[in-house]
């Protein structure tokens, strides 16, 4: 798929990094000079850098966004990360839009003007990615909709209680899924055997009933 990312910040260089490196071929919108020859410097030269607003229409055309299957904003605005989706997905028809969604109390807004908002780099990437594989386990329109709920723990050393244990040994609420862990800079997709270390962050969905229980079972009580 072909990926446009408004916002060249910690978020959007990780994720940006990290589609390219599943095969997708992207672009990142950037205005700001100093961070867009950080990128230049760290990302490969196979990804396209445009400076400039991700709001501003011909800095989208100029990303390519007339050939685009997903564009997605993640700069720290969430004003600026609606508006430059709903230019996508209106001027350019782009299939998907998805925001990064800074404060918790504009989710409703964003999911009410069609455009799918999170808050995490992964989880991103995993809803990019559920386009390409149907059977994926994590549903966005259960997200949209409240009846799930999307929880994120780090594990502290020996106080987490987990640490060390394989993730076949986890006792977590019969309908958890575990999306992803998030070590250093990598991203792993969680399999039985798949051990949790110190540091590790756990993304999970679970009913919401269940999120504090999925909490508790995370942190080992």
């Amino acid at each position: 798929m072909y990926i446009i990312i408004s916002g060249g910040g910690k978020v959007g260089h990780q994720l940006g990094r990290i589609l390219h490196g599943n095969g997708h071929d992207v672009a990142i919108i950037e205005k700001k000079p100093k961070i867009l020859d950080k990128l230049s410097d760290e990302l490969t030269t196979d990804i396209l850098l445009i400076e400039g607003d991700g709001c501003d229409l011909k800095i989208q055309e100029d990303a390519g966004a007339r050939k685009a299957d997903v564009f997605v904003a993640v700069t720290g605005s969430d004003q600026d990360n609606l508006i430059a989706c709903q230019l996508a997905k209106g001027r350019f028809n782009i299939k998907r839009a998805l925001a990064r969604i800074n404060s918790q109390k504009n989710e409703r807004t964003f999911n009410a003007l069609g455009i799918e908002g999170v808050s995490s780099t992964t989880v991103i990437c995993n809803l990019i990615e559920e386009e390409m594989n149907p059977g994926e386990l994590l549903n966005v329109h259960v997200l949209k909709k409240g009846r799930l709920a999307m929880v994120e723990v780090t594990l502290k050393g020996e106080k987490s209680g987990i640490v060390g244990k394989r993730v076949a040994e986890l006792r977590l609420p019969a309908s958890t899924v575990l999306i992803s862990i998030i070590r250093g800079d990598s991203v792993i997709i969680p399999r039985g055997d798949t051990a949790l270390e110190t540091g590790d962050r756990v993304i999970a969905v679970t009913p919401m009933d269940d999120e504090q229980s999925l909490r508790r079972s995370l942190a080992g009580d």
